[in-house]
């Protein structure tokens, strides 16, 4: 897999998984091979899983009892779902990208954005 400056941007696709090395996945494609299909099926599962996770989230935080460990816990899980959309939105070109590229993006106007 190569970076994306160093594939055609409208053949590079971002996969739902990182490298070993925790970069960015890039896959040249048509769109149409197995690793696109196995990404597609990726993708699915992983909205699917953060609307489950929402659902299970939403009574926690609403909870006024709720411990902190039980907050910390939801906030956690809300957190990963949140990167993969955001890595899904990324890959098919629906975010812009502001921020320092290091996963903790920043929209514009926000303490830290450009």
């Amino acid at each position: 897999m190569s970076s994306p400056e160093q594939l055609d941007a409208s053949r590079a696709r971002l996969l739902p998984w990182p490298r070993p090395d925790g970069g960015p996945c890039y896959l040249r494609t048509d769109g149409h091979g197995y690793v696109s299909r196995v990404a597609d099926q990726m993708e699915a599962v992983q909205l699917c899983m953060g609307a489950e996770v929402l659902g299970c989230a939403r009574p926690i935080i609403a909870a006024p009892g709720a411990s902190a460990t039980e907050l910390r816990f939801a906030a956690a899980r809300l957190a990963e779902c949140l990167a993969d959309a955001l890595r899904i939105a990324e890959s098919r070109g629906g975010r812009p990208s502001y921020g320092s590229g290091d996963g903790g993006r920043t929209e514009p106007g926000d303490a830290g954005g450009t």
